[in-house]
């Protein structure tokens, strides 16, 4: 009879086990990953880095950096978060699967990458035998060359850029990112992290490792 009431306890015991262990598998474990995006600047300073893609890998869930650098998107504990952004350098992070609190704030440094493209030498004619005749025809006066200068000159430039309207696609974004703020925030206050003991514990130690020193 005890033998009998032995085994029947041990059987309890694992079926208990197993299905705590079932449970654990069935029932992922989220966090609030959040975070600010940062480069450097000209004068070697942290600057924030608007629209830096965040994905988590292998699913498609993912966000991008507003234009203060601020992020956060909903994790799964073990993910690996992608940050990617054109002309900076690919960075994964593994979000750790031991945390006890269900926000996880991160600083993430991005590093300026250079992306040397192949040679295109672009002309405006069917071939060069129609270029040669066409520049042979060109009146090359000295008032031509004072306003191609003029229109090449820096400051001529800068204006232009400031003074062009955005086209359809810029105009888009800005709005739709706009939008989904609004949306996003509506009804509350935006999440500050500036006050984040573990953000400038990341920060300053980022900032001694050297990370913010452009890579040649």
């Amino acid at each position: 009879m005890k033998s009998h009431l032995r085994i029947f306890t041990i059987v309890t015991m694992l079926m208990i086990v197993v299905s705590q262990l079932s449970a654990q598998e069935t029932n992922p474990r989220y966090v609030q990953f959040s975070g600010v995006v940062v480069t450097e600047d000209e004068n070697g300073d942290p600057e924030p880095l608007p629209y830096t893609n965040i994905a988590i890998l292998n699913t498609p869930r993912g966000t991008i950096s507003e234009f203060d650098g601020f992020f956060s998107i909903v994790a799964e504990a073990g993910d690996t978060v992608v940050f990617s952004r054109i002309g900076f350098k690919e960075v994964r992070h593994v979000i750790q699967d031991s945390l006890e609190d269900d926000f996880y704030s991160w600083y993430q440094v991005m590093s300026q990458d250079s992306i040397l493209l192949p040679e295109a030498v672009i002309y405006p004619w069917p071939s060069r035998e129609h270029y040669k005749i066409e520049f042979l025809a060109m009146d090359v006066s000295n008032e031509l060359r004072d306003l191609a200068e003029e229109n090449m000159a820096k400051e001529m430039i800068e204006a232009m850029v400031y003074e062009l309207p955005g086209d359809g696609k810029e105009s888009f974004n800005i709005e739709n990112t706009k939008q989904w703020n609004e949306y996003r925030y509506e009804g509350q206050y935006k999440p500050q992290h500036i006050f984040d003991p573990i953000a400038w514990s990341k920060f300053i130690k980022a900032w001694k490792n050297g990370d913010f020193k452009r890579k040649n």
